[in-house]
């Protein structure tokens, strides 16, 4: 088997189940790092992480069915629709009438919705920034592909519609 380059003489072709689960071991301490600080600004709202997710998706595609999130977030109607009631009535995000489909309802960000998706977004944008400096551009580009790998199908295609601006 030949040598991939990797550090420590770790082959990328083949890997233990030590190597595997240092791996599993720093993706959940380094998303626990990723979202303390978005918690900290989430929680003096009393919102949660689906919170956050609906206004960070609502913010990357202005106009957003419902559906279109439900099948993003993957999670049930019912609990988008608590999440999407209380930022609703808190006036983060509104519901517009689909022009084409009445039954459709769009949604969109506020200026309050806005400015808390700004504070949410700079907080992780500081900490992904100083990690992506702080390893290079060549394992930026590395760790985008294996979690680009690690993606379902159908998050994939979600995922390269917005990366890809459409």
């Amino acid at each position: 088997m030949a040598d991939t380059g990797a550090t420590g003489g770790e082959s990328l072709l083949f890997l233990t189940d030590e190597q595997l689960r240092k791996g599993i071991e720093a993706m959940f301490f380094a998303y626990r790092g990723f979202t303390a600080d978005p918690d900290r600004i989430l929680g003096q709202h009393d919102y949660g992480r689906a919170h956050h997710r609906a206004i960070h998706f609502v913010h990357r595609q202005p106009g957003l069915t419902v559906t279109t999130l439900l099948a993003v977030l993957g999670v049930t109607k019912q609990s988008l629709n608590r999440v999407l009631r209380t930022l609703i009535e808190d006036g983060l995000v509104e519901s517009r009438v689909g022009r084409k489909d009445k039954r459709e309802r769009h949604l969109h960000l506020t200026p309050a919705g806005a400015a808390l998706e700004r504070e949410l977004s700079e907080a992780q944008r500081v900490r992904m920034r100083a990690a992506y400096r702080a390893a290079g551009p060549q394992a930026v580009a590395g760790f985008r592909q294996v979690l680009e790998a690690m993606m379902d199908t159908d998050m994939r295609r979600h995922y390269q519609m917005l990366r890809d601006g459409a």
